[in-house]
Protein backbone atom coordinates (compact mmCIF):
# COMPACT_ATOMS: atom_id res chain seq x y z
CA UNK A 1 0.00 0.00 0.00
CA UNK A 2 1.00 3.45 -1.11
CA UNK A 3 1.71 6.27 1.59
CA UNK A 4 0.18 9.48 0.85
CA UNK A 5 1.81 12.41 2.31
CA UNK A 6 0.74 16.57 2.52
CA UNK A 7 3.91 17.64 0.89
CA UNK A 8 3.07 21.21 2.26
CA UNK A 9 3.79 19.57 6.06
CA UNK A 10 6.93 17.87 5.34
CA UNK A 11 9.91 19.62 5.74
CA UNK A 12 12.73 19.70 3.08
CA UNK A 13 15.01 17.10 3.86
CA UNK A 14 18.80 19.28 5.28
CA UNK A 15 21.33 16.57 4.80
CA UNK A 16 23.72 18.79 6.71
CA UNK A 17 21.28 20.43 9.35
CA UNK A 18 24.45 22.38 11.35
CA UNK A 19 26.35 23.37 7.76
CA UNK A 20 29.12 21.37 6.13
CA UNK A 21 31.72 19.93 8.25
CA UNK A 22 34.82 22.21 8.54
CA UNK A 23 37.94 20.87 6.61
CA UNK A 24 41.33 20.93 7.65
CA UNK A 25 42.84 22.63 11.02
CA UNK A 26 42.53 25.86 12.49
CA UNK A 27 46.03 28.08 13.71
CA UNK A 28 48.56 26.23 15.23
CA UNK A 29 47.28 25.81 18.57
CA UNK A 30 49.44 27.75 21.47
CA UNK A 31 50.27 30.80 19.45
CA UNK A 32 53.24 31.55 18.20
CA UNK A 33 55.42 30.50 20.47
CA UNK A 34 54.63 26.82 19.98
CA UNK A 35 54.87 26.74 16.42
CA UNK A 36 57.16 24.11 15.31
CA UNK A 37 60.90 25.21 13.79
CA UNK A 38 61.21 22.65 10.97
CA UNK A 39 61.71 24.14 7.40
CA UNK A 40 58.93 22.27 5.50
CA UNK A 41 56.47 24.51 7.86
CA UNK A 42 54.54 27.33 6.31
CA UNK A 43 54.49 30.09 8.87
CA UNK A 44 50.92 31.61 6.57
CA UNK A 45 49.67 28.17 7.38
CA UNK A 46 50.53 27.97 11.15
CA UNK A 47 48.96 31.40 11.74
CA UNK A 48 45.64 31.15 9.53
CA UNK A 49 45.29 27.33 9.60
CA UNK A 50 44.90 24.55 6.95
CA UNK A 51 41.72 24.04 4.81
CA UNK A 52 43.72 22.71 2.12
CA UNK A 53 42.20 19.22 0.20
CA UNK A 54 45.57 17.28 1.59
CA UNK A 55 45.66 14.81 3.67
CA UNK A 56 46.72 15.37 7.65
CA UNK A 57 50.01 14.04 7.12
CA UNK A 58 50.68 17.47 5.34
CA UNK A 59 48.90 19.92 7.36
CA UNK A 60 50.96 23.25 7.59
CA UNK A 61 53.10 22.13 5.17
CA UNK A 62 54.67 24.47 2.25
CA UNK A 63 53.33 23.49 -1.32
CA UNK A 64 57.18 22.79 -2.53
CA UNK A 65 57.62 20.48 0.77
CA UNK A 66 54.62 18.67 -0.30
CA UNK A 67 55.72 17.85 -3.67
CA UNK A 68 59.53 17.21 -2.54
CA UNK A 69 57.91 14.57 -0.24
CA UNK A 70 55.74 12.95 -2.91
CA UNK A 71 58.83 13.43 -5.43
CA UNK A 72 60.67 10.30 -3.13
CA UNK A 73 58.04 7.44 -3.68
CA UNK A 74 55.97 8.58 -6.80
CA UNK A 75 54.68 5.28 -8.45
CA UNK A 76 56.33 3.80 -11.65
CA UNK A 77 52.86 5.09 -14.35
CA UNK A 78 52.28 7.80 -16.18
CA UNK A 79 48.87 8.99 -17.54
CA UNK A 80 48.34 10.66 -20.79
CA UNK A 81 44.61 12.34 -21.59
CA UNK A 82 44.22 13.92 -25.21
CA UNK A 83 42.95 17.07 -25.49
CA UNK A 84 41.47 18.07 -29.13
CA UNK A 85 38.08 19.61 -27.17
CA UNK A 86 38.77 21.01 -23.62
CA UNK A 87 37.69 17.39 -22.48
CA UNK A 88 36.00 17.68 -19.19
CA UNK A 89 37.09 14.66 -17.43
CA UNK A 90 40.84 16.23 -17.23
CA UNK A 91 40.76 17.63 -14.21
CA UNK A 92 39.06 14.48 -12.94
CA UNK A 93 41.80 12.29 -14.48
CA UNK A 94 44.34 15.13 -12.49
CA UNK A 95 42.81 13.98 -9.20
CA UNK A 96 42.99 10.60 -9.25
CA UNK A 97 46.65 10.85 -10.59
CA UNK A 98 47.61 12.91 -7.62
CA UNK A 99 45.57 10.54 -5.28
CA UNK A 100 47.17 6.74 -6.94
CA UNK A 101 50.33 8.94 -6.89
CA UNK A 102 51.31 8.89 -10.76
CA UNK A 103 54.61 9.85 -11.67
CA UNK A 104 53.67 12.34 -14.31
CA UNK A 105 50.27 13.37 -16.09
CA UNK A 106 50.45 14.44 -19.63
CA UNK A 107 48.27 16.49 -21.21
CA UNK A 108 48.09 15.55 -25.10
CA UNK A 109 47.00 18.64 -28.31
CA UNK A 110 45.06 21.85 -26.66
CA UNK A 111 47.62 23.54 -23.93
CA UNK A 112 44.11 24.97 -21.80
CA UNK A 113 42.22 22.33 -20.02
CA UNK A 114 39.72 22.87 -17.28
CA UNK A 115 41.19 22.96 -14.08
CA UNK A 116 38.25 22.70 -11.79
CA UNK A 117 37.73 19.20 -11.49
CA UNK A 118 41.59 18.57 -10.12
CA UNK A 119 40.45 20.35 -6.86
CA UNK A 120 44.07 22.25 -7.07
CA UNK A 121 45.82 18.83 -6.96
CA UNK A 122 47.50 19.67 -10.37
CA UNK A 123 49.59 22.26 -8.22
CA UNK A 124 51.13 18.87 -6.33
CA UNK A 125 51.52 16.83 -9.86
CA UNK A 126 54.17 16.72 -12.52
CA UNK A 127 51.65 18.45 -15.53
CA UNK A 128 53.85 18.23 -18.99
CA UNK A 129 52.00 19.75 -22.20
CA UNK A 130 52.57 17.59 -25.67
CA UNK A 131 51.46 18.73 -29.31
CA UNK A 132 50.69 15.64 -30.28
CA UNK A 133 50.66 11.57 -29.47
CA UNK A 134 54.26 11.47 -31.59
CA UNK A 135 55.74 14.20 -29.17
CA UNK A 136 54.34 11.88 -26.20
CA UNK A 137 55.78 8.82 -27.54
CA UNK A 138 58.74 10.20 -28.61
CA UNK A 139 59.41 11.70 -24.79
CA UNK A 140 58.50 7.90 -23.40
CA UNK A 141 61.01 6.44 -25.39
CA UNK A 142 63.56 9.12 -24.58
CA UNK A 143 62.96 9.03 -20.82
CA UNK A 144 66.29 9.42 -18.54
CA UNK A 145 64.76 6.29 -16.52
CA UNK A 146 64.84 4.19 -19.51
CA UNK A 147 61.77 3.58 -22.62
CA UNK A 148 58.45 3.43 -20.98
CA UNK A 149 55.74 1.62 -22.91
CA UNK A 150 52.81 3.75 -23.90
CA UNK A 151 49.15 1.71 -23.26
CA UNK A 152 45.77 2.76 -24.88
CA UNK A 153 42.44 2.46 -23.23
CA UNK A 154 39.93 1.35 -25.45
CA UNK A 155 37.28 -1.26 -26.43
CA UNK A 156 38.93 -1.83 -29.93
CA UNK A 157 39.12 -5.06 -31.29
CA UNK A 158 42.24 -6.73 -30.25
CA UNK A 159 42.39 -4.82 -27.08
CA UNK A 160 44.01 -7.06 -24.17
CA UNK A 161 41.31 -7.39 -20.77
CA UNK A 162 42.47 -5.40 -17.84
CA UNK A 163 41.34 -7.29 -15.44
CA UNK A 164 43.75 -10.45 -16.50
CA UNK A 165 46.24 -8.76 -17.86
CA UNK A 166 50.12 -8.09 -16.09
CA UNK A 167 50.73 -4.12 -15.79
CA UNK A 168 54.21 -3.04 -16.47
CA UNK A 169 55.79 -1.17 -13.39
CA UNK A 170 56.80 1.43 -15.37
CA UNK A 171 54.29 2.11 -18.08
CA UNK A 172 51.50 5.47 -19.47
CA UNK A 173 48.07 5.03 -19.91
CA UNK A 174 47.02 6.91 -22.17
CA UNK A 175 43.15 8.00 -22.79
CA UNK A 176 41.26 9.84 -25.42
CA UNK A 177 38.82 12.55 -25.54
CA UNK A 178 34.54 11.29 -24.00
CA UNK A 179 32.41 9.73 -26.59
CA UNK A 180 35.14 9.15 -29.89
CA UNK A 181 37.75 7.64 -27.79
CA UNK A 182 41.35 6.83 -29.23
CA UNK A 183 42.36 9.24 -32.26
CA UNK A 184 43.74 7.73 -35.09
CA UNK A 185 46.98 8.91 -33.98
CA UNK A 186 46.80 7.17 -31.00
CA UNK A 187 46.19 4.20 -32.23
CA UNK A 188 48.98 4.34 -34.24
CA UNK A 189 51.28 5.16 -31.58
CA UNK A 190 50.31 3.42 -28.58
CA UNK A 191 52.56 -0.38 -28.12
CA UNK A 192 48.49 -2.05 -27.26
CA UNK A 193 45.44 -1.12 -25.99
CA UNK A 194 43.69 -2.70 -22.93
CA UNK A 195 39.55 -2.83 -22.49
CA UNK A 196 37.61 -2.92 -19.21
CA UNK A 197 35.00 -5.54 -18.87
CA UNK A 198 31.32 -4.19 -18.96
CA UNK A 199 27.89 -5.78 -18.60
CA UNK A 200 25.33 -3.60 -19.06
CA UNK A 201 23.91 -1.35 -22.17
CA UNK A 202 26.41 1.42 -22.64
CA UNK A 203 29.04 1.12 -25.30
CA UNK A 204 31.32 2.60 -23.07
CA UNK A 205 31.95 4.58 -19.74
CA UNK A 206 33.46 7.45 -18.93
CA UNK A 207 37.19 8.46 -19.66
CA UNK A 208 37.61 9.74 -16.04
CA UNK A 209 36.44 6.73 -14.53
CA UNK A 210 38.24 4.35 -16.46
CA UNK A 211 41.35 6.03 -15.89
CA UNK A 212 40.39 5.58 -12.28
CA UNK A 213 40.10 1.80 -12.82
CA UNK A 214 43.10 1.76 -14.78
CA UNK A 215 45.57 3.55 -12.31
CA UNK A 216 44.01 1.33 -9.25
CA UNK A 217 44.52 -1.73 -11.35
CA UNK A 218 48.49 -0.78 -11.74
CA UNK A 219 48.24 -0.43 -7.41
CA UNK A 220 46.47 -3.31 -6.89
CA UNK A 221 49.45 -5.57 -9.14
CA UNK A 222 52.55 -3.13 -8.17
CA UNK A 223 52.19 -0.32 -4.60
CA UNK A 224 53.00 -1.37 -0.93
CA UNK A 225 49.18 -1.53 -0.25
CA UNK A 226 50.22 -2.33 3.48
CA UNK A 227 52.62 0.40 3.72
CA UNK A 228 52.98 3.36 5.84
CA UNK A 229 52.38 5.56 2.55
CA UNK A 230 49.53 4.35 2.19
CA UNK A 231 46.16 5.65 3.64
CA UNK A 232 42.20 5.26 3.58
CA UNK A 233 40.23 8.08 2.40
Amino acid sequence: MTEEYDVEELAPYDPMPHGPPEVGLGPWPGGRAAWPQESHYDPELLEHGDRRNVVDRYRYWRLRAIVADLDTRRHGFHVAIENWQHDFNIGTIVRSANAFLAAEVHIVGRRRWNRRGAMVTDRYQHVRHHDDVPALAEYLRSHADGPIPLLGIDNLPGSLHLETMPLPRRVCFLFGQEGPGLSEQAREAVDGTFSIAQFGSTRSINASAAAAIAMHSWVVQHADLGGEDAWRG
